[in-house]
């Protein structure tokens, strides 16, 4: 892929990934041909920031992060009774950065 679309996608998405997985991003856009680079450019992904606030304030990230069957769970013991909702706040971010890297690999492999 092109500089110019490595720069772009990392401006636009650089936040959704830990500081450990960037380079590894970087690495793996520049190996994508440019014919086959627009569903990455598309990607949509989670705003760890977002996620964090949705988990203190509602506890429903992980509706959002993909774990239908924990959220569910989740809601329906009342957060774990206090639990879970104290457990996710610590742990939302971390489980952004996971799924925007599964999300981001699972892409690339289909763009190859």
């Amino acid at each position: 892929m092109k500089a110019e679309y490595v720069q772009a996608f990392m401006l636009k998405n650089g936040d959704c990934f830990d500081m450990l997985a960037l380079q590894d991003v970087q690495n793996k856009l520049a190996e994508v041909d440019d014919s086959k680079s627009a569903p990455l450019m598309g990607l949509g992904l989670q705003k760890p920031t977002v996620i964090l606030i949705i988990a203190i304030l509602l506890g429903w990230e992980r509706f959002f992060l993909g774990d239908i069957g924990m959220g569910v769970l989740k809601v329906l013991t009342c957060q774990g009774c206090g639990i879970w909702w104290l457990i996710d706040i610590f742990s939302a971010q971390r489980r952004t950065y996971q799924y925007n890297y599964r999300k981001f690999n699972e892409t690339l492999f289909l763009c190859k």
